[in-house]
């Protein structure tokens, strides 16, 4: 039987989601499959929803696996939680088909990018520490020209095996609240290093250094040394992944979206 596991987790101590393949760097995926091959007394492999690099922080990852134990949801999910260590917490489960699949089968992930602009020892960790004036207004003009294009080669680690560099932007905006700003994006993929490129290059649209109309020029130019630099990971969380309505037992509509939206 196949079950879809939501969890989250703090990604401080992690080198991202991905299991690497001698073992030695503690990863999310590698505790995870830890923890349930204790619960479930047999090995498991799950595939999750994507990759998140190191540092990054999650409060929406789905992952499958395959069991012939039929599972009661508290029951597993709180001698999970037992085992798991403090920074990662499962959810929920949920039974799905046999064919369904945490990557594949997903319609769009949603990302956040928080930022502070005031020193807060309390979001160490949690938040870029960024003190700088910045021109919201022209961040969103130039956020808001992803959604006419599709090729984000400009927006990748150089170094990546990917087949293409194409994206469906569902939307990118900036809202701010006192000294905190979150920069939000969802869409149907992401390329490693993207949001981070991203957010990077707007900053130096908030400072001037960039026009709007000059990221556009950057996304078109597919060259990634004509944006910014990336931000520090500990800025950035996974907060949803959509699936197809129907794929879980819940209400119905167009998507079904777990955490965050």
């Amino acid at each position: 039987m196949r079950y879809f596991l939501e969890i989250g987790y703090h990604g401080g101590r992690y080198y991202g989601w991905q299991a690497h393949p001698n073992g030695t760097l503690p990863t999310v995926q590698a505790e995870l499959d830890k923890c349930l091959g204790f619960v479930l007394r047999h090995p498991v492999a799950t595939v999750g929803s994507g990759r998140t690099d190191t540092g990054v922080h999650c409060t929406s990852q789905f992952a499958h696996f395959d069991t012939e134990t039929l599972l009661d949801e508290g029951h597993f999910l709180y001698r999970l939680n037992q085992c798991l260590p403090p920074d990662i917490v499962a959810h929920k489960l949920l039974a799905v088909p046999s064919d369904a699949h945490a990557r594949f089968s997903a319609t769009s992930r949603r990302y956040e990018y928080q930022i502070t602009q005031q020193k807060d020892p309390l979001r160490q960790g949690l938040a870029y520490y960024y003190p700088r004036s910045l021109d919201l207004g022209a961040m969103n003009a130039a956020a808001s020209l992803m959604l006419q294009y599709d090729d984000f080669q400009s927006l990748s680690l150089v170094k990546t095996q990917v087949k293409t560099f194409l994206c469906r932007i569902e939307h990118a905006y900036w809202e701010q609240r006192g000294p905190h700003l979150t920069f939000h994006i969802r869409a149907d993929r992401f390329l490693r290093g993207m949001v981070r490129a991203t957010v990077g290059t707007l900053l130096d649209v908030g400072r001037g250094k960039l026009a709007p109309q000059n990221f556009a020029a950057i996304l078109q130019s597919k060259d990634r040394r004509q944006a910014g630099r990336a931000v520090p990971a500990h800025g950035l969380y996974l907060v949803a992944v959509s699936y197809p309505a129907g794929l879980f037992s819940l209400p119905s509509g167009p998507n079904i979206t777990h955490q965050g939206e």
